[in-house]
């Protein structure tokens, strides 16, 4: 689980262009017959696998804000897992989308080479009350290589729009992440997070409309994953307003060490009605 919020919009004001957003009730009574074979393991009592409670239970009090991504945490041995470099089947590969506010790579960071922007976007006071990783350099660079010099679970990546660099993400294995401990994970459930790096670019609905592309590229990209989660801050409002318009539903409130987050939840069964 990366750090922190999953912030779209940094926390910064409300996103008025998702005026047409519902309450997340609403939203979920609309939706609740179409979602019920999706969402009917959400509230399971699942148990976790052995070998993935074995990678956290020498340090169950790390999950959290300040903790590395799960990229940090070796694999166990395990035959059935896939290789190191297919954990998220080559997000290097995917290029560019199209979007409707332009096209959009995510390119892998490069420390030698993003460190500079990704740096002062962390240090923005609207991103560094979500992400916590304001001051020295030194704090976004470590960040960075928790991901980096992982088994490629979690895969950090620049967000250039039109070839302009505007946002960071992160995509990761949420079914691999210490995030599983705290909701009925599935096989292959990938997790995604995104700031919004220029402050011109927030608050007008940009975040949501990003993330619904890069959701639909994740479901192209990966067949066998069925769902994708993210884990906004429940008073982050901005951002799940940005999910809901997404076409991600509200499943749950859920609490992680150092926040009560609103999981997010975008199905593949339900891509083409929301």
């Amino acid at each position: 689980m990366p750090p922190t919020d999953a912030s779209a919009d940094a926390g910064t004001a409300p996103i008025t262009d998702i005026g047409t957003a519902m309450s997340l009730g609403a939203r979920n009574g609309r939706i609740a017959e179409a979602s019920l074979s999706a969402d009917s393991e959400d509230t399971l009592d699942m148990r976790l696998p052995d070998e993935l409670v074995a990678l956290f239970v020498d340090d169950p009090g790390a999950v959290g804000e300040r903790m590395p991504s799960a990229g940090a945490v070796p694999l166990a041995s395990d035959p059935d897992l896939p290789s190191a470099d297919d954990l998220l089947d080559h997000v290097a590969e995917w290029g560019p989308i199209s979007t409707p506010a332009g096209v959009l790579h995510l390119v892998p960071v490069r420390i030698e080479r993003d460190l500079p922007i990704i740096d002062r976007w962390m240090n923005d006071p609207a991103i560094a009350a979500f992400w916590g990783l304001a001051g020295s350099q030194n704090a976004t660079e470590e960040h960075l290589r928790s991901h980096l010099s992982g088994d490629g679970r979690s895969v950090p990546c620049l967000g250039l729009l039109d070839g302009t660099p505007m946002s960071y993400w992160e995509l990761y294995r949420a079914d691999l992440d210490p995030l599983a401990l705290h909701y009925p994970a599935r096989p292959h459930d990938t997790g995604l997070h995104l700031l919004i790096g220029a402050v011109g670019d927030r608050g007008r609905g940009l975040g949501g409309t990003l993330l619904r592309a890069v959701a639909d590229l994740v479901l192209d990209m990966r067949p066998a994953c069925a769902r994708i989660v993210a884990e906004p801050d429940i008073r982050n409002t901005p951002s799940i307003a940005a999910f809901l318009s997404a076409g991600f539903r509200f499943s749950a409130e859920i609490d992680l060490p150092v926040k009560r987050a609103a999981l997010m939840v975008r199905d593949r069964s339900l891509r083409h009605l929301l």
